[in-house]
């Protein structure tokens, strides 16, 4: 299958993207929800083998196809390991029918203006040509808007727009993601202000590309409608940004055209400890939930 049928599937067709792209950071926390422990291991490497063998399970697991998931996030190690033998990008297409994501950025800088900038990636265009003769469809970026700060949502979207101009330029799709903080007193209006300039700097993408915009779950039912019906907008995605899945799933079920993008919410209730069948069972009332709220929306 071609960029075109991958192209096409990511900007119509009816499921979610499933965020298998926690890195670092993150990975000692989504193993222990996993139910591995931090003595199963003893350095990073084994670390990191121990998080494929989850994702090599999920991917592998009957329920995880194009049928309801639409694509998947990896981290960077993820694209460069194997799932039985075939690199794990082209194993998510050619196996499973689903369009494989990079997650690119290098964590966040420290707070400034009310956000989280971008860590410099000096590195980006050398692991966007790996990612291109790997199969990969787009990237995905996150920054973190914690106030509604006129100054930083402006830098945090300029900034994301930027990087992700130099990711089109490469042949690949930004998923841009100003995550706004769910718990923040005055969330409503930052989503104001963050429409207003993604709205705006939409101007800066080239004649005939197109972006992806993964964005928190708004307070105000359907405030991203407009970006959603944008022709340079390929697709808008929600991230669960820490509400639990029930109410990840009511609030994704009132935003017309959104479809969900759930890490956490997506491994809840999965554990290394399970057999094959009750993994398999777990993972496919987990998909079979967020896929009718994204196609409810």
């Amino acid at each position: 299958m071609t960029n075109t049928q991958m192209a096409a599937q990511a900007a119509n067709k009816d499921g979610f993207i499933a965020a298998l792209d926690q890195s670092g950071g993150s990975t000692p926390k989504a193993l222990k929800l996993y139910g591995v422990s931090e003595d199963a291991w003893s350095n990073d490497d084994e670390m990191f083998d121990l998080i494929h063998q989850m994702r090599a399970r999920i991917i592998k697991s009957p329920a995880f196809t194009g049928d309801k998931v639409m694509g998947a996030i990896l981290f960077e190690q993820t694209m460069d390991r194997e799932v039985d033998g075939v690199a794990t990008a082209q194993y998510l297409w050619e196996n499973r029918g689903v369009v494989p994501f990079l997650k690119v950025d290098k964590g966040l800088a420290d707070e400034t203006d009310g956000v989280k900038l971008m860590k410099p990636m000096p590195g980006l265009d050398a692991l966007l040509e790996r990612a291109v003769a790997k199969g990969v469809f787009g990237t995905k970026m996150r920054s973190v808007i914690d106030a509604a700060n006129p100054k930083g949502i402006a830098a945090v979207v300029a900034q994301q727009f930027e990087i992700g101009n130099q990711i089109l330029s490469h042949g690949l799709v930004p998923i841009i993601e100003p995550e706004v903080t769910i718990s923040i007193s005055d969330k409503a209006e930052a989503e104001d202000m963050l429409l207003a300039e993604i709205t705006r700097q939409l101007d800066t993408v080239p004649a005939g590309k197109q972006i992806m915009l993964k964005l928190t779950l708004p307070n105000k039912p359907n405030l991203y409608k407009p970006l959603t019906d944008d022709p340079r907008v390929m697709r808008v995605v929600a991230l669960s940004g820490g509400y639990s899945r029930e109410d990840a799933n009511a609030k994704l079920a009132q935003n017309t055209g959104m479809i969900a993008s759930f890490s956490r919410a997506l491994t809840e209730g999965l554990s290394a400890g399970q057999s094959d069948a009750e993994f398999n069972e777990a993972l496919a009332s987990t998909i079979d939930g967020i896929f009718e709220a994204s196609r409810a929306g």
